[in-house]
């Protein structure tokens, strides 16, 4: 059985690292997830996870002003294929938890994703 202070050590570990790369980042998101699901929100004042975006759904009406009940079809790969006829209220609020989380472990990439958009 995974224990918190194991957690919390691969945390220290991953967070410890000089030169992370991919699959640091990856590895500490896994913990990080893996902790909050198990053990609650119990991370000191700020961690990392603490900049998770808990923002309301938008009201009815502003769903309706957008123009777009559900995500149309935009391609074959599998983020598509999963986020083809959800809600984007519900897609962006997925994007934003996992943009959160790349902006803390990876800020360069979370940089590049900003600009392409841009």
């Amino acid at each position: 059985m995974i224990t918190e202070h194991d957690l919390d050590e691969a945390i220290a570990e991953c967070q410890g690292v000089r030169h992370p790369n991919a699959n640091t980042a990856i590895m500490l998101a896994a913990f990080l997830t893996i902790k909050k699901e198990m053990f609650g929100n119990n991370e000191t004042s700020g961690s990392a996870i603490s900049a998770y975006s808990y923002a309301a759904r938008p009201p009815e009406d502003e769903k309706q002003q957008s123009g777009a009940d559900t995500v149309g079809d935009y391609g074959r790969s599998e983020f598509l294929q999963t986020v083809k006829g959800k809600s984007p209220a519900s897609v962006f609020a997925a994007m934003d938890d996992l943009m959160s989380t790349l902006k803390t472990v990876n800020a360069r990439a979370y940089n590049n994703v900003l600009r392409k958009i841009k």
